[in-house]
């Protein structure tokens, strides 16, 4: 039986169960907020993230290396926005949402987080996958099957509380970290010549539809939605004062957390530069091409290992934090709660039937086409996780004096102007490829449909709010 109190508070199992109001000291005092970004960074080397900084790195060399690190600047703004949000109305975003647009739009909002909830989910069983038939030689069906198993990891780590699951994914970060740090040390990078890559320069028409890869892979919607979330198992002071220094710590915690997956990410590009864009080799844009040619560019086993655990590393840490936030998205849009073991599965088999269905019809060789559809999903929902986001820490009635100022409104809307840009561009170039080589007139009547609906819904988020908050005014 789930008490109404349960209802209105996110993750309830583990709401308010790291207490900070105790009289910490020094390190100790920053030590009990030091968590929830980690989760949240693992998205941002995810396997989905893999794909493009390899092309990047193959096809560039060092050159577009600035932006992955302006994608994490603009990360870093969009989780503050969240975790600001989470701290201040102790609500997630799905529950602010569910009390500020009307029940039809946020079904459809819902639905669309479900959606890239799912898409997440499936990059990050494809990855664990491929790095599972990477380092051991199986099959990559039977690997995909095996991911399923996790859902009992996820259900061990839930049950020993969110210190103990931040502390294992915290473990894993370590792992892809220290792997990569080590080939660092293998491939031994020119770092003058990796200094020029954050001079901001494109040259041609390619990298720029990269560097739209990298950044729509960056930031992702669930993310906000698990931000708002876990930064409320912190049982905090309410006065002004303590809500200030709370709103630090977060600050503090997800730069850390965001530039170490900044780092992460720029050693995978600057590894495929180095041993691939350096010896000619620049068709090289597929994650299993890359570890097939590892070994025998640097002459070693030890570097391609490490690569595949690494891999299954980001998988599997992505993968649990994509769990908690389809929780986190059925519990504050529809105030229904699932049995965990029973939440996952769902989520896991949502992602496992397609990715196994595309592997028995067409063969393993198309498996990072999958991939890269996942993240084409991924990116279309982003607009309809920051355009409300912003509208409410904007909102000085429920934020009071925490509301975000009008520089960091500008700021954040410009960020969200050009990554819903970007995506819509991105998923434009796609829809055009498939119209001229297509003669379905079903298919392209459907896709234009689809593009409607999706503009006319950006177009509510973004004014529902305003109207909203007029009508109160009036009234």
């Amino acid at each position: 039986m789930i008490s109404k109190k349960e209802d209105r508070v996110s993750l309830s199992e583990v709401y308010q169960s790291v207490d900070t109001t105790k009289n910490l000291v020094g390190w100790r005092k920053w030590f009990a907020f030091f968590g929830p970004a980690y989760l949240v960074s693992v998205g941002y080397m995810d396997p989905g993230n893999w794909a493009t900084d390899i092309a990047g790195g193959s096809k560039f060399g060092y050159q577009l290396i600035w932006v992955l690190l302006m994608s994490n600047l603009m990360a870093l703004v969009l989780q503050s926005l969240s975790a600001r949000l989470g701290v201040v109305r102790q609500m997630d975003l799905a529950q602010a949402n569910r009390i500020t647009y009307p029940r039809s739009i946020n079904f459809v909002f819902y639905l669309l987080a479900e959606v890239a909830i799912a898409a997440t989910d499936l990059a990050e069983i494809i990855g664990m996958a491929i790095g599972i038939q990477l380092l051991t030689g199986l099959p990559l069906v039977w690997g995909v099957l095996l991911t399923v198993a996790d859902t009992f990891l996820f259900l061990l780590l839930q049950k020993r509380g969110i210190r103990k699951m931040e502390a294992f994914i915290i473990c894993l970060i370590a792992i892809i970290g220290f792997s990569f740090l080590t080939e660092m040390f293998i491939v031994q990078p020119n770092l003058a010549e990796v200094a020029v890559g954050f001079i901001p320069s494109i040259q041609n028409e390619e990298a720029l539809y990269i560097a739209i890869g990298i950044i729509g892979a960056t930031v992702m919607p669930h993310n906000l939605y698990l931000h708002s979330a876990l930064v409320q198992t912190r049982k905090i002071p309410r006065d002004e004062k303590g809500i200030k220094r709370v709103l630090k710590f977060n600050f503090i915690d997800s730069a850390i957390a965001l530039n170490l997956a900044f780092f992460v990410n720029a050693f995978i590009l600057i590894l495929a530069a180095t041993v691939f864009f350096k010896s000619g080799r620049t068709d090289v844009a597929e994650i299993s091409q890359a570890h097939e040619l590892l070994a025998p560019m640097l002459g070693t086993n030890l570097a391609p290992t490490l690569f595949a655990i690494a891999l299954i590393a980001a998988g599997q840490s992505s993968t649990i934090t994509g769990t908690l936030a389809g929780q986190i998205v059925m519990e504050g849009y529809l105030q229904l709660r699932l049995t965990p073991w029973v939440r996952r599965l769902i989520t896991r088999l949502i992602a496992v039937i397609p990715a196994v269905a595309v592997i028995l019809i067409n063969g393993e060789k198309n498996i990072d086409d999958l991939l890269i559809f996942s993240q084409v999903v991924l990116s279309l929902q982003l607009g309809f996780a920051i355009i409300p986001l912003i509208h409410f820490t904007s909102d000085k009635k429920s934020m009071g004096v925490f509301a975000i100022k009008p520089f960091v409104i500008i700021l954040a809307s410009l960020i969200t102007a050009v990554l819903v840009y970007l995506n819509i561009r991105m998923v434009y170039e796609q829809a055009s490829r498939f119209f001229m080589t297509s003669s379905s007139s079903l298919a392209k009547s459907g896709i234009i449909v689809a593009g409607l609906i999706y503009i006319s819904l950006l177009v509510v988020a973004v004014f529902h709010p305003l109207i909203k908050k007029k009508k109160l005014v009036d009234h």
